[in-house]
């Protein structure tokens, strides 16, 4: 798919975006000013689940601007209401322009040996 292409999330830093589309509760689509893409999605393997729960922020306020923030964080905490869960992670992905902030949160479960793990490739 896109594994050799694996960038770390900060490289949106500075950058500025003329679209962000959100495809369903599996992956992100940013595109630059100069028609670079960016695609944060989670590669499915066999016994785990990542998604998108939430974005805080409105998507609109990252188009246009140069992007002054762009954190990853991460959490084991707080698990969610469910009957049976091995491995969880929360992980947590902050933008910023003079617009605004977009906060996106991603939460993953598995059996403890598949990874959570959301990525950023470049297209």
């Amino acid at each position: 798919m896109y594994y050799f292409n694996n960038v770390d999330f900060s490289v949106l830093k500075g950058k500025v975006l003329k679209d962000v589309k959100v495809v369903g509760h599996e992956q992100i689509i940013f595109t630059t000013n100069d028609d670079i893409e960016y695609r944060m999605c989670h590669t499915q393997d066999c016994c785990e689940s990542v998604h998108i729960t939430d974005i805080n922020g409105d998507i609109k306020d990252l188009i246009g601007s140069e992007i002054l923030l762009a954190e990853e964080s991460t959490n084991r905490d707080n698990p969610p209401d469910e009957d049976y869960i091995e491995s969880f992670t929360w992980t947590f992905y902050k933008l910023a322009t003079i617009k605004g902030y977009v906060d996106i949160r991603w939460y993953g479960s598995s059996n403890g040996y598949y990874s959570e793990r959301v990525e950023l490739y470049k297209i």
